[in-house]
């Protein structure tokens, strides 16, 4: 194999393996807007018809910001992650979940059909 072919190799590999780093990193982001979208029908219990109108980066490393209205009210959710796709915190615009709170919501809420079922997006 001659210089430039080896190069061209190299060069393609490289990028196979950022892409596929790439790739990684927006199915961890896909899955923290997920939970963190379904987290906003257990949150606001009792109240109906959630909408989302924004989600985004939070303003913190590892976080996702859901922006959302009940009715005319708008509201926000803050949640954070450890480096992968596990929730570690939840902050909304009314209060921040205690570790049995948000225990509670992981085991008993987001890790079920329901959630899935009651996501906002696209309501």
């Amino acid at each position: 194999m001659n210089v430039r072919v080896r190069w061209l190799v190299s060069l393609a590999g490289v990028a196979g393996f950022l892409g596929g780093l790439a790739a990684c990193e927006s199915a961890v982001e896909r899955q923290r807007v997920a939970t963190c979208r379904r987290a906003v029908p257990a949150l606001v219990q009792g109240e109906s018809g959630a909408q989302v109108l924004r989600v985004g980066p939070g303003s913190a490393p590892d976080s996702v910001r859901v922006d959302y209205a009940v009715g005319q009210r708008r509201h926000w959710l803050l949640c954070r992650f450890n480096p992968g796709a596990d929730l570690t915190g939840v902050t909304t615009d009314r209060s921040t979940l205690t570790g049995a709170s948000l225990y509670l919501l992981k085991r008993y809420y987001l890790d079920t059909p329901d959630a899935e079922r009651a996501d906002p997006v696209g309501r």
